[in-house]
């Protein structure tokens, strides 16, 4: 039987136009990821009794302390990663899995890890209810990456990191992008390093953004 949750409505699907049109009138031109938004029911990815707020262009609690991010962001940081059809994209920071699902509506096979049990296991389920094939979930430490399926094409994190972790960058092929928001504060700098050599990256960084903040190791299960 069908959730309610997963019935995308007319409604549902006129309210997603609405956002993706106030994604671009802020500034995202990159096409590719505005038809991937337009896509992707973002109230698949919150519970039912929170539905009303799935269209809002803000980041949304989805428990275990984590957050569904601002679908700006989501557009942002997409755009930042200049997905190509086939590339694989390692995501550190799972969360509800909408942002995996964006990127693999662009195309991309993604590699995508989580630290909180209970949200792997949710997530999990439901990419898999979905049907997105593409999308590999890993419970584990994203500071760590995913070594033995390495190098990536791209890397994207999702939450606040105070330095960029040495094993991220050596998963990194030549010529890969990694996006990723630094720092320790309240606000964080969005940042671009792209792998030149195999021991030198170019950096950019891209304005502030708020993130929850990237946690080392497992967390402990209750």
């Amino acid at each position: 039987m069908t959730s309610t949750r997963l019935i995308d409505s007319y409604r549902h699907q006129g309210l997603r136009k609405l956002l993706v049109k106030n994604i671009r009138l802020k500034g995202i031109t990159d096409e590719n990821v505005l038809a991937a938004m337009e896509k992707v029911p973002r109230h698949f990815f919150f519970d039912s009794s929170f539905l009303e707020y799935a269209y809002e262009d803000k980041p949304f609690p989805i428990g275990a302390g984590q957050t569904i991010s601002q679908p700006y962001t989501v557009a942002f940081q997409s755009s930042l990663l200049q997905v190509e059809k086939g590339e694989k994209i390692l995501e550190i920071g799972t969360g509800s899995g909408y942002q995996a699902c964006i990127l693999a509506e662009m195309g991309a096979r993604v590699f995508t890890i989580e630290r909180q049990k209970t949200l792997f296991d949710k997530t999990t389920k439901l990419l898999q209810t979905l049907r997105y094939t593409t999308i590999k979930t890993f419970y584990g430490d994203g500071y760590k990456g995913l070594k033995a399926f390495a190098p990536f094409d791209k890397m994207i994190v999702t939450a606040a990191a105070p330095f960029i972790p040495d094993d991220l960058l050596d998963q990194l092929k030549v010529s890969g992008i990694l996006v990723i928001p630094v720092g320790e504060s309240d606000l964080q700098t969005m940042t671009t390093l792209v792998k030149t050599s195999d021991t030198t990256f170019s950096k950019t960084e891209h304005g502030a953004f708020r993130f929850v903040p990237l946690l080392t190791d497992k967390a402990n299960e209750k």
